[in-house]
């Protein structure tokens, strides 16, 4: 799992400059456990940097997609979700407020080994998501 001072250490290796702009996205990201949104990312430090436009979280997490610390989490039409966490793992989303949790589950690697040797396609990756209602959700229905 990369971490925010490997993160950083890569980035000083690939001779990326390292902006104050550019450490805030990544630190917001190593601490989130919300799987936040650009929007989500830009409202959080814009704080720190007024002159700061949302187009520079779009190339920073552009960046940090093709680099591999950031895993970018598309569904359909709603907006991009952005994970710092690129170890295998599956997500439980709530499909009434949209938050995201992670988890691991033991035994599921084998999915693309099995999907694999069923369907002879050449399988490169694979995601899991099971959708029902987070905890604080639920309290809002009783």
């Amino acid at each position: 799992m990369t971490t925010f001072d490997d993160a950083l250490h890569h980035l000083k290796e690939e001779n990326i400059r390292i902006t104050p702009q550019r450490v805030a996205i990544l630190e917001f990201l190593a601490s989130a456990t919300s799987h936040p949104t650009a929007e989500d990312i830009y409202r959080a430090i814009e704080v720190k940097f007024p002159g700061m436009s949302v187009a520079t979280v779009y190339n920073n997490l552009r960046l940090f997609t093709e680099i591999g610390f950031v895993k970018e989490m598309s569904y359909g039409d709603a907006s991009s979700r952005f994970d710092f966490h690129t170890d295998p793992h599956y997500h439980a989303i709530c499909r009434k407020c949209g938050k995201v949790a992670d988890f691991h589950y033991p035994g599921l690697e084998d999915v693309e080994m099995a999907a694999q040797q069923l369907t002879g396609y050449t399988i490169s990756s694979h995601r899991l998501e099971v959708y029902g209602l987070c905890p604080d959700c639920q309290k809002e229905e009783v």
